[in-house]
């Protein structure tokens, strides 16, 4: 028998408005939580590049634009999609729930 993954709640799916991104501080993590077209997704906060918090940034689609060097990362997995980063960003796997944002930690 496998252990179920740990998993963590965030917040209300309400608190974030589409098309928006919100800081979330929970556990020792800052993630930032996004809603685009009523689907959610969960990133660290910080930029991988410098001290930027991605939720203070500028959401386009699945891009987030950090508003420190306007680095770009693809919130789906990750991936830099815009120079200056070069690194990245840690993503989670966002578990179904009907109405809280609840990520899977392992």
């Amino acid at each position: 028998m496998t252990a179920s993954p740990e998993t963590l709640e965030l917040c209300d799916k309400s608190d974030v408005a589409e098309g928006e991104v919100i800081k979330v501080e929970k556990a020792d993590l800052e993630l930032a939580v996004y809603n685009v077209q009523g689907q959610f997704y969960v990133t660290d906060d910080t930029c991988t590049h410098g001290p930027g918090s991605l939720s203070e940034g500028y959401l386009d689609g699945h891009t987030i634009e950090c508003d420190f060097h306007n680095g770009c990362f693809d919130i789906r997995n990750g991936e830099v999609v815009a120079p200056p980063c070069m690194i990245p960003l840690k993503t989670y796997q966002v578990v179904e729930n009907a109405d809280k944002v609840v990520i899977q930690l392992a």
